[in-house]
């Protein structure tokens, strides 16, 4: 449902990507001169904004992929396009918060700035010296950051008017959990070719006996012209495809690394900078038990020692989890007067009391963690590569301008080669291709998408590397001749019979199922599956097993099949829901909050696209076009 809780967090989530993530570009910003880059309804969408917002979303996605991104990727996947539209959008309501007179006072502004950790110095309070630096550095005033966080809040206000108390229907969750999680129990069993029905034993007991009536082997060899029937009714199984001959240059990190000397200072200085991650000093998981008194935490010791109780039980006597008084890994410089006795402690000692800041406690070491070190020696060759990794990268982005100009003077492909340094190539490649190149999306992507004629397109990588690309010729199509792909229509062939085979086999075994034998009885080692809901696997079956099994009557038999599977199933049982487990309840949940933060944020954008709609807006390109070369 949503809340002004849930509309407060979102606003913080906005503030935070737009300027926390910014923190330490220089005090010139990302735009330049150019200060407007357009308005909405007289509101001013101001460059620096847009500058900001793109570098946070490029860095977000360049830590969540692990590598850099540059400005024309981000524009090849409509990056930008995504980050100008959500402005407008939020400009576009920050003019109708302010036509309905919605605001927040200085407090409430005031709040907010405090509660930002980039302006708090190192003792935790507010520094009003880092709180200017930090907005200088990002090209901001102070009066325009206090305005865009006053009018966030607005915005804020206006979401919970439109959308707020919005929440999923009853019955709607109703059908939905039915649905999830109501239950079934089968009997079931997979069917081979040499399933056979078992005879009866001398004490009249089924037994169970699969003699050799046909083994998967023992598929008798196709005709002549079952091949001919099998290769003529699936030509497309055996037609070659597409051919595309495609010469390609290309520019790689890796290749222009390997020009580039980094000097011991540098690699140092980078060891230097990361070296908690290479010397980490001996370290204790460690549980505390934090008592109201040392007299009690000695007792509870003593119950320990005793054998009268596990620290668990101590744990949970004082109403609280493991997971409640797990620290973690911890140093020696972590645990104050707690050091000495936990650090001299073995794995599985329990120590205490001891006085903390909380109280006398008892501490467990649940494990001894050995001081670790990298010398700088064994780091330093990839600290090395890494390094020149990321220059070459930057140097491929200065090439970018000048490659690009020479295409665009007409170069072709080798002159790219011999004037930028780039690696020619060619390749016939078709869908499925792999290896060099075609290991690459993008390239696939332009692969597939080239037209004979095209003029060269200077495309990136994610990795940083660029490329261009030349359709030299197309090879169609072509049916494959018969004798070339013979062994594989023989085995399609093969395959086709042996799965008819097993399906005949095992509509014929669960029709006797069905009239009342039992499973044993012809010759099958049934398996029991019991609550078994739409998310289930039961495993040895194939996909769309459980489906199936959700579409079957109670008491039916039902053969279901696969690639390469076939199985009897009989439904023994249904249920609904069972509503006192604690899976039912979390899911009920779970859909309860996702369908009403989804109907809220559904009628929200209604009403902001209702708005927009009735909204001047006017953009500058060549603003945005300048905000963009910034970038390279």
């Amino acid at each position: 449902m949503a809340s002004s809780k849930g509309n407060r967090v979102f606003v913080w989530i906005i503030l935070i990507l737009l300027f926390v993530g910014l923190i330490g570009f220089g005090a010139t910003g990302l735009t330049g001169h150019a200060t407007r880059l357009g308005s909405v309804d007289g509101k001013e969408i101001d460059t620096q904004t847009y500058a900001n917002a793109l570098q946070s979303r490029i860095r977000a996605l360049e830590s969540q992929t692990g590598e850099p991104m540059s400005i024309a990727r981000a524009q090849q996947i409509g990056l930008d396009r995504a980050v100008l539209g959500q402005i407008v959008t939020e400009r576009v309501l920050d003019a109708e918060a302010e036509e309905l007179g919605l605001s927040v006072g200085d407090a409430a502004v005031r709040d907010q700035v405090l509660a930002i950790s980039a302006f708090q110095g190192l003792n935790g309070s507010f520094d009003r010296d880092a709180y200017r630096d930090a907005l200088q550095r990002n090209g901001l005033t102070v009066a325009e950051f206090e305005q865009s966080l006053r009018e966030g809040e607005a915005r804020a206000l206006l979401q919970s008017a439109v959308a707020g108390g919005v929440g999923a229907s009853d019955t709607h969750v109703a059908a939905m959990i039915d649905f999830m999680m109501s239950r079934r129990d089968i009997t079931w069993a997979p069917v081979t070719l040499a399933s056979a029905p078992a005879p009866a034993a001398d004490d009249g007991r089924p037994r169970v006996i699969l003699p050799e009536i046909l083994l998967e082997a023992e598929i008798p060899a196709p005709t002549e012209a079952e091949i001919e029937a099998r290769y003529a009714a699936a030509p497309e199984a055996y037609t070659a495809p597409e051919i595309r001959e495609i010469s390609y240059a290309w520019l790689r990190p890796e290749d222009v690394a390997a020009d580039i000397e980094i000097s011991e200072d540098e690699v140092r200085a980078l060891y230097e900078q990361r070296i908690s991650e290479y010397v980490q000093e001996e370290r204790r998981l460690v549980e505390r038990l934090v008592y109201p008194d040392e007299e009690t935490a000695a007792e509870a010791l003593a119950r320990l020692e005793a054998g009268e109780a596990a620290f668990e039980d101590l744990v949970e006597a004082r109403g609280l989890s493991l997971e409640a008084v797990d620290l973690g890994d911890v140093a020696k410089g972590d645990l104050d007067a707690a050091a000495e006795p936990v650090f001299a402690a073995q794995a599985g000692d329990v120590v205490g009391p001891v006085e903390t800041g909380l109280g006398p406690a008892l501490f467990r070491v649940n494990a001894v963690l050995a001081a670790e070190e990298v010398s700088f020696e064994e780091a330093a060759p990839d600290l090395r590569d890494e390094l020149a990794r990321a220059r070459a990268r930057r140097e491929i982005e200065r090439r970018t301008q000048e490659i690009t100009d020479l295409i665009a003077g007409g170069a072709a492909l080798e002159d790219l080669a011999e004037r930028a340094g780039m690696e020619l190539g060619s390749i016939d490649w078709s869908e499925g291709a792999t290896g060099g190149i075609a290991d690459y999306a993008p390239f696939r992507d332009a692969a597939a998408q080239v037209e004979e004629g095209d003029f060269p397109e200077l495309l990136g990588f994610e990795d940083g590397g660029v490329f261009a690309i030349r359709l030299d010729g197309v090879t169609p199509p072509a049916l494959r001749p018969l004798d070339e792909v013979r062994d594989e229509v023989i085995a399609d062939v093969e395959a086709e019979t042996r799965a008819r085979l097993r399906a005949e086999r095992a509509e014929e075994l669960a029709a006797r199922i069905a009239a009342g034998e039992s499973f044993e009885a012809v010759g099958l080692a049934p398996r029991d599956a019991d609550n078994l809901t739409r998310r289930s696997f039961v495993e040895g079956t194939g996909p769309g097993f459980i489906r199936e099994v959700f579409a079957m009557e109670d008491g039916e038999v039902r053969v279901i099949g696969g690639d390469g599977f076939s199985a009897v199933v009989r439904l023994d049982a249904m249920a609904p829901p069972a509503e006192d487990d604690a899976g039912v309840t979390a899911e009920r949940q779970a859909i309860e909050q996702r369908l009403g933060t989804g109907l809220a944020q559904d009628i929200y954008a209604a009403f902001a696209n209702a708005v927009q709609s009735d909204t001047e807006i006017r953009i500058d390109d060549a603003a945005v076009q300048a905000v963009h070369s910034s970038f390279r």
